[in-house]
């Protein structure tokens, strides 16, 4: 979308917090209140149309086959989720440089992970057949959460690095044993 796309570049070569919305709103071409009928905030666009992925998601993770391991379900899961064009990659590493590196969006971020780690939890409690609520889905999206973000430092720090190698890799490496 090209107002998440101006957003970005304005927030890359200006700042986060140094630009308003006043700005994106001008250097998209669009008045103020237009604005909110694609975003409900700033910090929205910085997330582009996560609630739809995250949707996706759990429709795709409810499909899967239960005699699947849950592990590799959910490394797939999420290699899935952040699958790209070649052509996206650029603004997608912006994006998540935004999100993993600016303190404004920190609060915001976390109210998103939440939203992640519940898909994650629902999951991983239908297979477990345990409650959302209970310790093992909630670690579960706890540690998925803290895998994928380790993926994405890692891919941020390497331009070179293949980020579905990293996540793969790091959900791998979470070795659970879940009998």
């Amino acid at each position: 979308m090209e107002l998440e796309r101006t957003a970005l570049d304005l927030f890359i070569r200006h700042g986060f917090t140094e630009t308003t919305l006043d700005d994106i709103a001008a250097a998209a071409g669009i008045a103020r209140r237009t604005f909110f009928g694609y975003f409900s905030s700033k910090n929205d666009v910085v997330w582009g149309d996560f609630d739809a992925l995250l949707r996706g998601m759990e429709e795709w993770l409810a499909e899967c086959d239960d005699d699947r391991p849950l592990l590799e379900t959910l490394t797939e899961a999420v290699v899935r989720f952040n699958d790209l064009p070649p052509e996206a990659i650029p603004a997608h590493r912006q994006r998540m440089s935004l999100i993993l590196h600016v303190p404004a969006l920190q609060a915001h971020s976390t109210l998103r992970y939440a939203d992640w780690r519940g898909v994650v939890a629902r999951f991983a409690a239908r297979r477990l057949r345990k409650p959302v609520d209970d310790l093992l889905p909630q670690l579960i999206g706890h540690l998925a959460l803290g895998a994928a973000v380790t993926a994405y430092e890692q891919w941020l720090a390497d331009e070179s690095a293949d980020l579905p190698r990293l996540l793969s890799a790091a959900f791998g490496a979470l070795d659970l044993n879940l009998t």
